[in-house]
């Protein structure tokens, strides 16, 4: 439907005084995705919901979920890998979200290029996130070496004086979002390429995923304990050498004794 017969079912409904939108908005994509794409939104997802939850401000943290920006125009969409939504709790059921509803945007997005088709993500998906009104996307590339004109990653923000635009490109490594606070970080290459979340100065520290926490965790009590039963067999062996020591001065006193002729009924 083109967007002027949008605009007259528009109208048609306001005029008819019907409160309900008579448009349908797919829930759901029909094509397939890249499974390297499928494995980097699995790990990278629970990470920035956990690390949102760290900071002590959770988010809803969403993957792949049409958002839909425009009422009565289905074709105004973007479906992003990883995308959060501020004010709005983790845990919440997303079918599809759509902006004028709740007056809500995703505050970040991340792409990652599809490997069917690359300058979908290079092309269209900036001018999209600008009209959705995002504060910052992310685009990665993870095949960024097959082209001259590709590049690892691609950051967009929101600048009051300069609108939507690109402020970074880099092939390095990682790359920092300022909306997340932290980097992201590419670990691995090729099929094991995956993104994380770092922390620090250069992004030289990784966050740890549910699993390597509770692992940390394990063996920090683990070695609390080791500590612990150190210290209780070092208080057991100390107790035990004064004893000792108290053994051998009270044997010294009886051995003098008896050298100077008296025993021990003789004292006093």
């Amino acid at each position: 439907m083109s967007s002027e017969a949008h605009r007259q079912v528009h109208r048609r409904a306001h005029r008819d005084g019907k409160e309900r939108d008579p448009t349908f908005y797919p829930v759901e994509k029909k094509m397939g995705e890249d499974s390297l794409q499928t494995w980097i939104v699995e790990l990278l997802r629970p990470l920035i919901e956990r690390w949102y939850g760290e900071l002590g401000r959770p988010r809803f943290v969403g993957a792949d979920q049409f958002i839909y920006y425009r009422q009565f125009d289905p074709s105004k969409v973007v479906a992003p890998d990883v995308y959060v939504l501020p004010g709005v709790p983790p845990g919440r059921r997303v079918r599809s979200w759509k902006v004028w509803e709740t007056g809500i945007a995703p505050s970040f997005a991340l792409e990652v290029v599809s490997s069917d088709e690359p300058y979908k993500d290079y092309v269209d998906a900036p001018e999209r996130y600008r009209e959705l009104g995002v504060r910052e996307l992310v685009i990665f590339d993870p095949d960024w070496e097959k082209g001259r004109d590709r590049v690892r990653w691609q950051r967009y923000r929101r600048l009051k004086a300069r609108g939507f635009v690109r402020v970074e490109t880099t092939n390095v490594d990682r790359i920092h979002a300022r909306v997340l606070g932290c980097w992201l970080r590419v670990i691995g290459a090729g099929e094991d390429a995956r993104l994380r979340l770092a922390t620090g100065p250069e992004g030289e520290e990784l966050f740890p995923t549910a699993a390597e926490a509770e692992r940390a965790a394990k063996e920090a009590e683990r070695a609390a304990k080791e500590v612990e039963r150190a210290a209780k067999e070092a208080e057991r062996a100390a107790k035990e050498a004064a004893l000792e020591r108290v053994a051998v001065l009270e044997a010294q006193i009886a051995s003098a004794a008896r050298a100077s002729g008296k025993g021990p009924a003789d004292r006093g």
